[in-house]
């Protein structure tokens, strides 16, 4: 009997992590949910167990190193070993405001190293020598526009944006013989149901201005399936925003 995969969500909300969980919970996978508070998780398993998708939600902060690695080590005896994770937390972390890159200083550009690219790295650091050794796994991480394309009113997460896709990037190419498969989603504008997204909406009706257009989770969730499939994009993009030519 072949032993079921799992996928681990860190970070799972309603938006983009959800879409993620459904689409590999469709292929089989049984789903590890993690995020910060439990207040959702209830409902977000009873949605999964309507499909036929196997979950165990986990309360944890993954971007503190050690509920990280304790919610990682906790996942495999319930579940199985992690065959996929899905790093969520790093695609929408703007709780410092957006700071165009002319008033950047070195205090502002810190702060999504620390909450980007740093948890990025212990990720890896706890879930990769596992997947090296039995020579398979896969490690998707969302990423900014603003890492790839300039865009000067999003310069504060720019410097963390580069250099967390450019982590992904060399890692793919590093990875790509030893059978774990590792990528970016590059994500520019709001995703449909995530709580971003979701408060934005409201701003829009309180003025009774038009909405800009949004991206569609699934539609995401689609395409990291086919990447997980196919294991040879090490990035692909999703954008309503305008970037330069």
């Amino acid at each position: 009997m072949l032993e079921k995969k799992v996928i681990a969500v860190l970070g799972a909300g309603p938006g983009l992590g959800l879409s993620i969980a459904r689409r590999f919970g469709r292929e089989g996978f049984a789903v590890a949910l993690v995020s910060r508070s439990a207040a959702r998780q209830a409902a977000y398993r009873e949605e999964l167990s309507a499909a036929g998708i196997e979950s165990r939600a986990y309360v944890a902060d993954v971007r503190d190193p050690v509920g990280l690695r304790d919610v990682l080590a906790a996942i495999t005896p319930d579940l199985g070993p992690i065959d996929t994770v899905y790093f969520g937390p790093v695609a929408a972390d703007t709780s410092g405001g957006l700071v165009p890159i002319t008033e950047v200083d070195a205090a502002a550009a810190r702060e999504p190293f620390e909450t980007l690219v740093l948890p990025a790295i212990e990720l890896v650091g706890a879930v990769l020598p596992e997947m090296t050794e039995r020579g398979s796994g896969a490690i998707l991480i969302p990423g900014g526009l603003s890492g790839k394309y300039p865009i000067p009113m999003l310069g504060r997460l720019a410097p963390a944006s580069a250099a967390l896709r450019m982590y992904v990037l060399t890692l793919h190419e590093a990875l790509k013989e030893r059978g774990v498969y590792v990528a970016t989603l590059t994500i520019g504008g709001l995703i449909k149901g995530g709580d971003i997204h979701t408060a934005v909406s409201k701003h829009f009706e309180q003025l009774e201005a038009e909405m800009p257009a949004s991206l569609d989770p699934e539609l995401i969730a689609d395409q990291a399936w086919m990447m997980y499939v196919g294991r040879e994009l090490p990035e692909s993009e999703f954008s309503t925003l305008p970037v330069p030519a």
